[in-house]
């Protein structure tokens, strides 16, 4: 459905925005800036650092600065509007969550989607949305950062850590060029979290003029009148394989291993504020219980997104289809499948994402000392260990990484996972729309009280040198030399 914005919709956003300055007002956010300056070698030292500023870059950074922690910027690699995956590789027509939920808002009601929203296209254009377009989000998301003034630089790119003393350097390059240094480092970079792709054996050696992930970006155009497989079943899969048959691909294959398509999406089923609060706080082995098995059972695609494609005559559903090998051969790629051998044009691996983070330079410093839950959290007693589990980073009680051997790299402690990958240890709060701003304050939390006690000394200077104060001494009279004459009398 289009929203055309009536002619009221710029008052309407103006009035929306002065509405949250005064609610800022009223709560008075943001806090006074309160962290110590530092200084390092004549450098300024950044209190933060938050690296990606899709959703949950910018609940973190906004959260930072509301609560006192102004000394920061975010960098993300794309240009402004660009940022996180609504209006590149996420190739749904509207985002899969239900419209109502708060997302990063912060606990602000000015500034949820819907008061965004109403304000410019009316009570009556919401009632009437059943889900948010993928390109609205991202117009919202461009909004929020706006009107809350967010210090984010673009186009810029971390490529390396090092430790400086007790301070990260990070490496940066594009817009800006250099080296900054920061006590703190925010890793808020989304669903690739600290990999990258996830890539089937099978593909190893293949040209990538035949294949693509289903997160490149890909010439839809080029597929036209061609004979396109896609691997999988999930929400990636179907968005991918619509957009192929809408660019004019001669057939679309769905190559799924499973037997029965997943239908229940388990987790939403139990979505409540128990789960946000609660999960994180479990046993171990209730964490891995309740992962595994959502796992297990999958997250099904939308029906939405599953129409769009079965509503062409020229896309097929094969399951029970697992790939066996593929090969290229005469200008094409022969796949071996469980069914028998396909011969297809190009093909799209909707894999999924890895946290191999050993395979990214910009982590090098990192990786061979980040804990996981194979080394520390998970025993066989909790059922056979799975990929995308088992190698999920060990993090603390503020998304900070731990070290496998204490003392090898300290400055992990200070490095915060803000990200997809935390989900096993924190829940799915720093990946997805419904509990971000929960994860927000999580981190933030954390990320305060650390500073605080790293600067106690200070604090307690302060405290000591403070002397404005509240009596002037005219507001009373001593009484005690009365005592005297009127014991006497």
């Amino acid at each position: 459905m289009k929203h055309t914005p009536t002619p009221a919709a710029s008052t309407g956003l103006a009035a929306l925005e002065a509405q949250l300055a005064q609610d800022l007002d009223l709560l008075e956010l943001p806090a006074k800036p309160w962290v110590p300056t530092r200084m390092h070698e004549g450098a300024p030292v950044r209190d933060v650092v938050v690296i990606g500023a899709g959703m949950c870059g910018l609940a973190a950074i906004a959260k930072l600065v509301l609560t006192g922690i102004t000394n920061v910027v975010a960098y993300d690699a794309a240009p402004a509007g660009l940022e996180g995956p609504w209006v590149t590789f996420a190739r749904m027509q509207t985002l899969r969550s239900p419209k109502t939920l708060n997302g990063p808002s912060l606990g602000l009601p000015q500034l949820t989607f819907r008061a965004w929203f109403t304000a410019q296209w009316g009570v009556e254009a919401w009632r009437s949305l059943d889900k948010i377009p993928k390109g609205k989000w991202m117009d919202y998301l461009v909004w929020y950062r706006k009107v809350l003034g967010l210090p984010v630089r673009n186009s810029v790119r971390m490529i390396g850590l090092a430790p400086v003393g007790d301070l990260i350097a990070i490496d940066i390059e594009g817009a800006e060029t250099g080296r900054v240094l920061s006590r703190r480092l925010v890793l808020a970079t989304g669903r690739s979290g600290l990999g990258g792709f996830a890539v089937p054996d099978f593909l190893n050696g293949i040209d990538r003029a035949y294949w693509a992930h289903s997160a490149d970006d890909i010439d839809f155009d080029a597929l036209k009148g061609k004979r396109v497989a896609v691997i999988g079943a999930g929400a990636s899969s179907m968005d991918n394989a619509a957009t192929a048959l809408e660019a004019g691909a001669g057939s679309v294959d769905m190559l799924i291993r499973r037997k029965e398509m997943p239908r229940i999406n388990k987790l939403t089923g139990i979505g409540s504020p128990g789960v946000v609060l609660g999960m994180h706080q479990l046993p171990d082995a209730w964490k891995w219980k309740f992962f595994d098995y959502t796992a297990l059972t999958q997250t099904p695609p939308p029906r939405s997104s599953t129409l769009r494609v079965s509503r062409h005559a020229n896309a097929r559903f094969f399951l029970d289809c697992g790939i066996v090998a593929v090969k290229e051969d005469a200008g094409s790629l022969l796949v071996e499948t469980t069914q028998g051998p396909m011969r297809y044009d190009f093909l799209i691996a909707a894999t999924g994402f890895s946290n191999d983070f050993n395979g990214r330079p910009e982590f090098a410093a990192i990786a061979p000392h980040i804990r996981t839950w194979s080394d520390s959290r998970y025993t066989q007693e909790m059922g056979p260990p799975r990929a995308g589990m088992s190698d999920a980073p060990d993090l603390g009680p503020a998304f900070e990484f731990r070290e496998r051997v204490p003392g090898s790299c300290p400055m992990l402690s200070h490095i915060h996972c803000f990200n997809d990958a935390a989900m096993l240890t924190h829940g799915k709060v720093s990946g997805d729309i419904p509990a971000v701003s929960a994860g927000a304050d999580r981190l933030v939390r954390g990320i305060a009280a650390s500073l605080f006690a790293e600067d106690v000394e200070t604090h307690f200077a302060n405290l000591i040198a403070y002397d404005t104060p509240e009596l002037l001494g005219d507001e009373w009279v001593d009484s005690t030399p009365l005592l005297q004459k009127e014991a006497a009398l």
